[in-house]
């Protein structure tokens, strides 16, 4: 599929006479796509019931007249004023009991049926509308779903649908007790009206009344999504996206997605390497105009796979932005860079945010394509300077990955409901692996939590798994390759329970875990061969061949077959040399990198991406700061 280059616009915010002459340059800079629409509902609708389209309809005739395509966004996360005086409790409540309020975005609770048959509302009069508009190319829903922590609600509408979800689930009050354990400090209920949501305890909460509500909360985007495409489906053709954010796990994107033609996500290098990323001082210096060279990479891979093969960027940096605590300027070459990491790990299109810095509200600091005053920003060249790159070079097509690792977001909620030591995240074990491999210049497929085929690598990491779905065992019996699991894998029941058998209870793999650990910054634990277990060490019996053991003479990686177990969270060194070891061993080219510099396969090139602010050297070629250098295969 042809590699395109997209822009988001919005109309609304500048004089319709500017309008033409920025859909001609849009043109002529080479872009394809504009986003339109996702913030504008109180254009579309000023008064309740009394529509204005015709603006909207000039916008996308203009945006069309010139060649372009246009992404249409259903206006949802952005409901105007007058909706908080037809529904004032639509309002998302936050942990401590207190209200959104109204002067930003996203200030509604996903549970709220008034609120959700407004949206249907909305999205109906548009896919009507607009459905069949030739100019119209693509749809997205709301925006960013779970930006600014609007995943969780604990309104009143939350704990009326959470009672009904958990009623449909269990049954039986008494079901749920024996799930939950409640039994334990007389937690036991007669009825589900007398559960409460799970804030506001006096300590902490039940992990299994806290795992249901994270359920309850992803499957409450899952349904509220889905309303708006079952809509959008009945009127038009055109493929459907949402965009979702860097390291947002408070819902599973794979069941949002599930509902969608197209993943996208919106992609903000050095505002997530300032506000995100717990890297070092030195780490966060020497990267700061560049990003972290492993964390945009991650998200390309996981939303490809949440696409099932389809993904964009929607939202791409071109500039400082305005809400990280720090926003650097990116080092030039970053615009061309970023854009040519994610065409290489297969997005469709990659689209600018924005086109014209607004010089008012919210996010007049975000920097865009052009200044305030329509003067060319530096990102706009390296747009154009990509746009022409694009036009001479044959499609990008995806090389097979030899190796895969699983993510799973209801590990990532079970870590945060019971960490058991600070620092330690599912999400960063998993980007642990994933920078190891990267670091050894692999390609990497992420993959769902139920895989059912993994006959197609030679290695697959899933690391944390905290309970492993019965697709999976069955597909790690069936692996042909090698597995590394753990640490936490299989460590807990569906309902948030210890097992037994204890974990990992793993087919094939004799060993028990008999006690565990969480270990401070200061304190870790030397392996024999070099390195050390950071954050958490589980304390094995087995009689599986130990490959590698601690200092101190317990387990720390084992192994019966090709299924391998480690028993808990490696440093790098430790971790390079496991990787380099189990790749070896299944016969996987490596080609370990400098720091900063970064390797992608396709099936036709060999791209590599400079993170650095100054020059690398690799193969006998020079890779300028921030550059890109591709070879044929």
């Amino acid at each position: 599929m042809k590699r395109t280059l997209g822009v988001c616009y919005y109309p609304e915010h500048w004089p319709e006479a500017q309008w033409a002459e920025d859909a001609a340059r849009m043109a002529k800079l080479g872009l394809t796509w504009v986003r339109i629409g996702e913030f504008a509902w109180s254009r579309m609708e000023p008064q309740p019931g009394r529509m204005d389209w015709d603006w909207l309809d000039r916008a996308i005739a203009t945006l069309g007249a010139a060649g372009l395509k246009v992404v249409l966004g259903t206006p949802t996360a952005t409901p105007p004023r007058w909706m908080l005086d037809r529904h004032p409790d639509m309002i998302a409540v936050d942990r401590d009991g207190k209200p959104r309020g109204f002067g930003s975005r996203r200030h509604y609770c996903f549970s709220h049926k008034g609120y959700l048959a407004e949206c249907a509302r909305i999205v109906g009069l548009m896919a009507e509308r607009y459905g069949r508009n030739p100019h119209v190319g693509a749809w997205q829903t709301d925006n960013e779903y779970g930006c600014h922590d609007t995943t969780i609600s604990y309104s009143k509408s939350a704990e009326a649908g959470f009672r009904d979800w958990l009623a449909q689930k269990y049954q039986s009050p008494q079901a749920l007790n024996r799930a939950w354990g409640n039994v334990f400090w007389s937690m036991e209920y007669a009825s589900f009206d007398e559960i409460g949501l799970p804030n506001l305890m006096v300590t902490e909460g039940n992990p299994s009344h806290l795992m249901d509500f994270r359920r309850f909360s992803s499957d409450q985007v899952v349904a509220f999504n889905r309303v708006q495409t079952d809509i959008i489906r009945r009127h038009s053709p055109c493929p459907i996206a949402h965009n979702y954010m860097g390291q947002v796990t408070e819902f599973d994107h794979f069941k949002v997605g599930a509902d969608l033609e197209i993943a996208s996500w919106d992609s903000y290098p050095l505002g997530f390497l300032s506000d995100r990323i717990p890297a070092s001082p030195e780490h966060k210096r020497r990267f700061a105009h560049q990003g972290d060279p492993d964390f945009q990479a991650f998200h390309h891979d996981l939303y490809r796979a949440v696409g099932r093969g389809r993904w964009w960027i929607m939202e791409q940096q071109p500039g400082p932005v305005n809400w990280a605590p720090y926003n650097p300027d990116p080092l030039p070459g970053m615009a061309r860079l970023w854009a040519w990491e994610a065409f290489a790990h297969g997005a469709e299109a990659v689209c600018y945010f924005r086109w014209r810095q607004a010089p008012f509200a919210q996010e007049q600091m975000h920097a865009g394509l052009l200044r305030p005053d329509s003067v060319a920003a530096p990102a706009h060249d390296e747009a154009a300077q990509v746009a022409r790159e694009l036009a001479d070079m044959p499609d990008v097509d995806l090389a097979k990955a030899d190796v895969a690792l699983v993510f799973d977001y209801a590990s990532d909620w079970a870590w945060q409901i019971q960490p058991q030591g600070r620092g330690f995240h599912y999400f960063w074990l998993a980007f642990h692996m994933y920078r190891g491999l990267r670091r050894l210049g692999l390609n990497v497929d992420i993959l769902p939590p139920d895989a059912v085929d993994l006959s197609a690598y030679k290695l697959v990491l899933g690391p944390g798994l905290m309970t492993l779905s019965p697709a999976l065992i069955k597909a790690l019996g069936t692996c042909r390759g090698a597995a590394l699991l753990g640490p936490r894998t299989n460590s807990k029941t569906a309902d948030f329970a210890i097992p037994v058998p204890l974990p990992p209870n793993l087919p094939g793999l004799a060993a028990t875990v008999l006690r565990v650990e969480s270990l401070p910054p200061d304190m870790p634990v030397d392996l024999a061969e070099g390195g050390a277990i950071l954050h958490w060490r589980e304390k094995l019996e087995t009689t599986a061949q130990v490959v590698e053991a601690s200092t101190d003479g317990w387990p720390a990686l084992i192994a019966a077959g090709g299924l391998h177990y480690l028993a808990g969270w490696p440093d790098d060194q430790a971790l390079a040399r496991m990787l380099t070891r189990l790749c070896a061993a299944q016969g996987i080219e490596t080609d370990p990198l400098p720091e900063g510099l970064r390797r992608r396969d396709t099936k036709r090139h060999r791209f590599f991406f400079n993170y650095n602010a100054v020059p690398a050297e690799w193969g006998g070629v020079t890779i300028p700061a921030a550059g890109v250098h591709w070879t044929m295969r």
